[in-house]
């Protein structure tokens, strides 16, 4: 096509072939847009998968709480002794009354969490005091998430 006929075809108001050509983006500016979104895209599951780290490890602990308040309201309603045994291997919770299973929580199933406790259990009478040394510090992580439930001989959960 000469140059006269495309002055010409731009005159009478068609677009030529060349000038839908020209609007379109060239490979290395597709290349530099695709960069840029890539790392944008890996510094977001970063800080999306420290997030979910967080969450789980704070929930776990809420479950964990659970079963230890639920162990001693079991004890001072039954007026038995109830006690909760820490499986730090499989990462699980369990209150009993003597034989029985009141309440149980695997923790790695449900959040993938792994605890370590400073007690492999923890009794409470019929008063609900906790039976045995002072105090329980149960700690929760997954990934760089931490998180620490203290429990009283008295009771009380703090975390």
């Amino acid at each position: 096509m000469s140059l006269w006929s495309r002055r010409f075809r731009k005159q009478r108001g068609t677009m030529s072939v060349d000038a839908t050509l020209r609007a379109a983006f060239t490979l290395p500016e597709l290349l530099i847009v695709l960069l840029v979104l890539s790392i944008l895209l890996g510094l977001a599951v970063t800080r999306i998968s420290a997030a979910a780290d967080r969450t789980a490890v704070r929930s776990a602990a809420a479950d964990a709480a659970v079963v230890f308040e639920t162990a001693r309201n079991a004890a001072i309603y039954r007026r038995v002794p109830v006690t909760v045994r820490i499986d730090s291997l499989r990462c699980a919770l369990e209150a009993r009354v003597d034989t029985s299973v009141l309440l149980r929580r695997d923790l790695a199933i449900g959040y993938g969490v792994r605890i370590s406790a400073s007690r492999d259990s923890m009794a409470f009478d019929a008063r609900g005091l906790g039976m045995g040394a002072a105090n329980l510090s149960l700690v929760a992580r997954r990934g760089r998430a931490v998180d620490t439930l203290f429990l009283s001989r008295l009771g009380r959960i703090r975390y």
